[in-house]
């Protein structure tokens, strides 16, 4: 009887252990099966205002990332600028930033006052009612193509005016 007790503890050690095993890595942020440890990135409220100048226009748009891990936003591009900058605006200081964080279960907002894209050498002047596509590139989740209306020149999205 006490041989079958040592048999049935050692059983249940090494399936314990083989479950622990089994589980080592598996929620690790380097697993791209792993739903909940890579970011799961969506855009919502894209919009330009209408550009008062002919050569320059900012964007804005909030990025959301469901995901367990962060995420940055490295680059954007799109057919209509030369170039398109993000910068940051902090106490009236706007700078420029070669990416932003999108911390894990957190948002990038880009909105008027605050962080915002620059879209600088304007291949034509974007007008109201128009769509202008863009590309936004991470470091690590694949690239999202956003449809970016182009709103009033005085568009608020809190009173959508």
């Amino acid at each position: 009887m006490r041989r079958r007790s040592a048999l049935g503890t050692a059983a249940a050690a090494l399936a314990g252990a083989l479950t622990l095993a089994g589980c080592s890595g598996s929620g690790s942020d380097s697993d791209p099966g792993s739903g909940s440890s890579k970011a799961e990135l969506s855009v919502s409220g894209p919009y330009i205002p209408q550009p008062v100048s002919a050569d320059m226009a900012a964007g804005f748009l909030t990025i959301t990332n469901k995901g367990g891990a962060e995420d940055a936003l490295t680059s954007v591009t799109s057919d209509v600028a030369g170039q398109i900058t993000m910068h940051s605006t902090v106490g009236g200081a706007m700078q420029e930033k070669s990416s932003f964080a999108i911390p894990a279960h957190g948002q990038l907002v880009f909105k008027s006052g605050g962080n915002h894209l620059m879209f600088e050498k304007l291949k034509h002047k974007p007008e109201q009612g128009q769509t202008v596509t863009v590309k936004l590139t991470f470091a690590e989740s694949g690239p999202l193509t956003v449809e970016m209306p182009v709103k009033s020149a005085t568009y608020n999205p809190s009173t959508g005016h």
